[in-house]
């Protein structure tokens, strides 16, 4: 019995619930998937107290399943990845990024003409609007290219009012052929719009996609051209950067991905949705974790100091980034693929002196028990970044290199989210712990309660504020 009084017993395919606050009893049916078994929330609510139903409580959503979905599947115990049923090892190994986007937006490999053809509307989508290419060249030089993706993303939605529900009404996405045409252009349009953003970061004038290049051989051609007239990305580097889009092209209901399907349950357009949930893999707790790792193998800078580190983590005094994960328990499918990635990279560029400490740091975590119990197990982003690194991407650039490709997840789950019948906009309910009802009181009659309401000020504006004004 718990404090609420609920009795549970879990029998074949239901679940008995007795609630002696009440004396009623339900039985809750259990619906079993491959992924784990789960009852109905909203069947809670039929007990009821005082006039309230029951709920359930679950802040970050650390044991609730809000869709249903055919799209990824992770088992987390055992560190498998499927795409559509499809093993990530085997997509690496065999598929390229543009093949992997059809599969998980559509469902199924495509045949060879279906892949030519959703190969060329790709292409045919590259170009972004003039209008659009000069704002981005707008932003100030040392703004941050996944604040100008964001942004642009954004902007991009007020050239297609046609096609915005708010405004063409809300049926506007149960035409397929409308579906599929957005679902070009931003797919097509976004590694123009990445590059883009890192030409303004470094200066450079914008370069105009390639006719004749692959989409991600097209990327590293938009990002790196200058005044040559032919120019050809290395066909491994190329590679390497496309296994490193299919490994992150989808990962279930991660932040961003929930955020996707959030907010298209209020019918926004899906320019916004996107947009929105690039701001949420911006944050540092998502897309950022690999720039976290780079920054604690720097903190480390020499093997001889990695036992100190070691112990320190040990001692909760650091933290070992790329190390764990929510879902995996095990080692996570992404990061083998990854680290030998990184020495075909290194084969190109020359090792990364960081690599050491990454390779080091491993073999010490994985072969102690205090690791192990934990398990605490390499992630995907423990080696991207220092891919990343030895292919010259400075880390304000990661978050965008893990928008691009997982773009193509965030569309998959828009599709899918637009054909289910379930797609109620989505609207939590919250434990609200503040006052009980209280009359307005006029200004002069308030006590003064101790709030804090500074800001952060700049030298320039404690020295106006000494000045006299009149």
């Amino acid at each position: 019995m718990n404090r609420l009084g609920l009795y549970a017993n879990q029998l074949a395919h239901h679940l008995t619930i007795t609630d002696n606050r009440t004396g009623k009893t339900i039985e809750v049916p259990i619906s079993t998937s491959r992924e784990s078994d789960f009852i109905h929330a909203t069947k809670l609510g039929a007990l009821q107290y005082q006039g309230q139903p029951l709920r359930v409580y679950d802040p970050g959503y650390m044991n609730t399943i809000c869709c249903t979905s055919k799209i990824s599947y992770i088992d987390g115990d055992k560190g498998i990845l499927e795409y559509r049923g499809i093993p990530i090892e085997e997509l690496a190994e065999k598929s390229t990024f543009v093949e992997v986007a059809y599969l998980l937006i559509n469902g199924e490999l495509p045949s060879k003409s279906q892949l030519q053809e959703w190969d060329e509307k790709l292409r045919k989508h590259t170009f972004i609007h003039t209008d659009a290419s000069q704002m981005m060249k707008s932003f100030r030089y040392d703004a941050h290219p996944m604040g100008m993706l964001i942004s642009t993303l954004a902007a991009i939605s007020t050239f297609h009012p046609e096609v915005n529900p708010a405004l063409a009404g809300e049926g506007v996405y149960k035409n397929q052929d409308i579906v599929n045409k957005q679902i070009y252009r931003i797919l097509g349009s976004l590694p123009t719009i990445a590059s883009n953003s890192f030409r303004n970061r470094i200066g450079r004038e914008h370069n105009m996609p390639h006719e004749n290049m692959s989409y991600v051989e097209n990327f590293l051609y938009m990002l790196d051209k200058l005044n040559e007239k032919e120019y050809k990305p290395h066909p491994k580097i190329t590679r390497a950067l496309e296994v490193l889009f299919i490994l992150h092209a989808e990962h279930e209901l991660n932040c961003s991905t929930a955020f996707v399907r959030h907010l298209s349950s209020s019918g926004v357009d899906i320019y916004t949705a996107i947009a929105g949930a690039a701001g949420a893999l911006y944050g540092p707790k998502h897309g950022g974790a690999n720039e976290a790792v780079l920054r604690m193998l720097e903190e480390i800078g020499d093997l001889k100091n990695i036992p100190q580190f070691i112990k320190d983590v040990k001692d909760r005094k650091k933290l070992l980034m790329g190390f764990g994960h929510r879902v995996y328990k095990n080692y996570d499918p992404r990061a083998k693929i990854v680290k030998q990635i990184a020495y075909q990279v290194f084969e190109i560029t020359g090792k990364e002196p960081l690599i050491e400490i990454a390779i080091e740091l491993e073999k010490i975590a994985l072969s102690d028990p205090y690791f192990i119990q934990r398990k605490l197990y390499p992630n995907v982003d423990f080696y991207s970044g220092v891919i990343y690194r030895a292919l010259g991407f400075p880390t304000d650039m990661f978050p965008v290199l893990f928008t691009i490709p997982r773009v193509a997840g965030w569309l998959a789950h828009w599709k899918e989210y637009l054909n289910d019948k379930e797609n109620n906009i989505v609207r939590p309910r919250q434990n609200y712990i503040g006052p009980e009802k209280r009359n307005y009181l006029p200004v002069e009659q308030r006590k003064e309660f101790p709030i804090y309401l500074e800001s952060n000020k700049s030298s320039r504006q404690k020295r106006r504020e000494t000045a006299t004004i009149s």
